[in-house]
């Protein structure tokens, strides 16, 4: 990419897609094309194949999608595949159509099964069953990064994926019910210490484990890739660390300043055992993480207090 080119960042203003936004801006790229959703809704191909005639983008990081945790996913199975399939493949498809340069989907790392050798290599997609929790989701991810791969062999496109472990960061969802564990822990602790609540009550055993990345730290993968990368299997984003969801929830308390008790209930699901991603691609590749999780964490609580202020 020039510093001119024409680049559009379909979801600029979920986590991801601010992130790109800022890294893109902090790198001298001057030229960025963005739409709200009340100005364009990706679920609707007419309105898709229309911005994308009339805008001509060069390139594309597509970070739109309908996302939650482990409640909303399981609780909204056919609206998750719907949307996320429906916008990826206009977006994707209408990108083809009008000659973008290089488009750069990103997805997520629930698309590895559910028991996937650990870490996870690129290379496990599709060899077993995916958890049940956010398989909806995962289909959908998978059908995104399959059809730039597709379009690559059928048509000599350019496209690439990018698999993130767990993000958070600034612009995240932290609602009670439908946000990702690290946000709904700090929105949890911070309100138990405001509340002077006695204890927390956490989903699962505390056992599962997971590997967490902070997003400007894959912004700036995002557009190394773009710039340094071509291939038709995806690349995974993370840390190549992992700690116990016990051990989260204790990091979080302590950086919220929350000091009462941290309860487990088990009858609420664990998700997937284990999430390690093998980041030893885009480690080979020149890339790796910067951000360690008790600083991240501090950068959202941070961001947290800022959207809550009011």
């Amino acid at each position: 990419m020039n510093l001119e080119s024409k680049i559009y960042v379909a979801g600029h203003r979920g986590m991801v897609g601010s992130a790109i936004v800022r890294e893109l801006q902090r790198k001298g790229y001057n030229n960025l094309v963005m739409r709200i959703h009340k100005e364009l809704d990706l679920t609707r191909q007419l309105d898709v194949e229309r911005f994308f005639a009339e805008e001509k983008p060069e390139y594309v990081f597509l970070a739109a999608a309908k996302v939650g945790g482990i409640a909303a996913n399981s609780a909204a199975l056919a609206d998750f595949m719907y949307q996320n399939m429906t916008l990826e493949m206009n977006v994707i498809h209408a990108a083809w159509q009008n000659g973008v340069k290089k488009l750069e989907f990103l997805g997520s790392s629930c698309i590895y099964p559910r028991l996937a050798p650990q870490p996870m290599p690129e290379s496990c997609l599709l060899t077993s069953a995916l958890e049940p929790t956010n398989e909806a989701y995962a289909l959908a991810k998978i059908s995104g990064l399959k059809y730039c791969e597709y379009l690559n062999r059928q048509y000599g496109t350019d496209y690439i994926s990018v698999m993130p472990t767990n993000l958070y960061g600034p612009n995240d969802n932290y609602h009670p019910e439908h946000s990702h564990v690290l946000p709904a822990m700090i929105r949890r602790f911070h309100e138990a210490k405001m509340a002077g609540a006695e204890s927390v009550t956490c989903w699962g055993d505390g056992s599962a484990l997971r590997e967490f990345l902070y997003v400007d730290d894959l912004a700036e993968l995002c557009v190394f890739l773009m710039n340094n990368y071509s291939g038709n299997e995806t690349v995974n984003a993370g840390t190549g660390k992992e700690l116990t969801i016990r051990e989260l929830a204790e990091t979080v308390a302590k950086v919220v300043g929350y000091e009462g008790k941290i309860l487990w209930d088990a009858n609420r699901p664990n998700g997937t055992p284990r999430k390690l991603l093998d980041v030893s691609k885009a480690t080979a590749l020149g890339w790796s993480y910067r951000t360690e999780l008790e600083d991240g964490i501090r950068f959202a609580y941070e961001d947290f207090l800022k959207l809550n202020q009011n």
